[in-house]
């Protein structure tokens, strides 16, 4: 154990178990919310009270989940802490990889962070088992079996051992390249990852978990159609994907760069709403495109990227910082300095997913009454209403909760801002 007296170390002890608590404080906030069963005055008309109750208990249930998890969670990282776990992980990676290979910093990083993977798949296998074959499994959500949930614990391992591995690789590369103002390239190395993976996953890794089609065609794909050309979007691709083999959960989304634009549908979204519903939920979609906010989170996302990489230079060889984990000379060490340096840095990335929560809601308004515009504003609440519905989403939130940790407002505040946009 180490020395009580503050330094990074302690710090970082102090605010894991602050950050804990005060998470453990909306929490049962929100829970207080779920143990009741009388449908609020806002939701009537809205929701019958046999969806509202069936929302309440699967909401309920995942808070119990999600409180245990964090708990197991903190304790864990208590412990790998206080006892000094990552600092033998380093320096037996160190002892494979000079023994039965070379000495090099690259290695030694490589069997580090494999051995970290094999380490957290294995402690979380039975949450994520918990989670779908009992959490989502008793409210009907989940579409797995054994042979699936495993075969995807595999793939996510062989992804890690063929993208992440020399991705770690080039990122300690570029750091120790780049001299003084690495923090310039390690940036715009960053980016073009960024913009590689947003190109490749959906042709290349979410085929490994999905089966991408064209959408069928039909008066569905008629009016989606007719939408984009309406908006002069640049419509290129319209896909379905059978997101039902996994869950029954729905969602939506649009990818590519410029003039190649394309559209994916989870075949639960299709099946759940009305063809018009669906228009209308993608006009809301389509709404993020033409408010520029894709544009805009792709700028404020590498701001922060940038900014972070930059304090990162001025923390990587701090021998305090590394002597108060317990490692030794932080000059062969770039990958434990920029762990360290997330973990010292995760008050401000705490704040700042706050700010980007407040920023994401007011863009969603925003999207909606994009749709609404386009007078759908109806049919958009009744798509609303649906998903919700059919998805179980809360429908009870806690204002002090729903604040911290909703990107998305809430069903009964995105439904008065649209019945209001009709007044304007």
């Amino acid at each position: 154990p180490y020395s009580p007296m503050f330094n990074y170390f302690t710090g970082t002890i102090a605010f894991l178990i602050f950050s804990f608590v005060f998470e453990a404080v909306l929490d049962l906030r929100q829970y207080s919310r779920y143990l009741s069963q009388a449908l609020p005055t806002a939701l009537n008309g809205v929701v019958d009270l046999a969806t509202f109750r069936r929302s309440q208990n699967y909401n309920k249930d995942k808070a119990e989940y999600s409180f245990v998890f964090g708990l197991f969670d903190t304790a864990e990282t208590f412990i790998i802490l206080w006892f000094g776990l990552f600092v033998s992980l380093w320096d037996y990676s160190g002892y494979l990889a000079s023994t039965y290979l070379w000495e090099d910093e690259i290695l030694q990083s490589l069997i580090f962070m494999t051995a970290h993977q094999l380490f957290n798949i294995i402690t979380r296998f039975p949450w994520s088992y918990y989670h779908n074959f009992v959490v989502e499994e008793k409210h009907g959500f989940n579409k797995l079996d054994m042979k699936t949930f495993i075969l995807d614990q595999v793939k996510g391992l062989g992804l890690f051992l063929v993208l992440g591995l020399p991705l770690t690789a080039a990122f300690i590369f570029v750091i120790k390249w780049g001299g003084e103002h690495f923090y310039i390239y390690l940036w715009a190395f960053a980016f073009c990852v960024q913009i590689l993976f947003i190109t490749i996953y959906p042709t290349v890794i979410l085929p490994l978990f999905n089966e991408l089609v064209a959408l069928e065609e039909g008066s569905l794909r008629t009016k989606i159609e007719a939408l984009a050309s309406q908006l002069n979007f640049p419509l290129t691709r319209l896909y379905r994907v059978d997101g039902s083999k996994r869950s029954s959960h729905s969602n939506a989304y649009f990818y590519g760069f410029f003039k190649n634009k394309r559209i994916v549908l989870y075949d639960t979204l299709i099946d759940q709403c009305s063809e018009e519903e669906v228009v209308a939920i993608l006009g809301h979609e389509l709404g993020h495109y033409f408010l520029n906010h894709t544009i805009q989170n792709l700028v404020v996302g590498n701001v922060q990227l940038f900014v972070q990489f930059y304090l990162f230079g001025t923390f990587m060889y701090d021998a305090q910082l590394f002597k108060d984990f317990g490692f030794g000379d932080p000059a062969g060490a770039t990958m434990i300095g920029f762990i360290l340096f997330q973990m010292i840095f995760s008050p401000a990335n705490d704040v700042l997913g706050f700010i980007m929560n407040v920023f994401s809601r007011h863009n969603e308004f925003a999207a909606d009454n994009f749709s609404a515009k386009l007078g759908k504003s109806e049919v958009l609440q009744k798509g609303l209403i649906t998903i919700s519905k059919e998805n179980l989403g809360n429908m009870n939130p806690d204002p002090w909760y729903s604040t911290y940790h909703f990107s998305h407002p809430p069903l009964v505040e995105r439904l008065q801002a649209l019945q209001d946009s009709k007044l304007e």
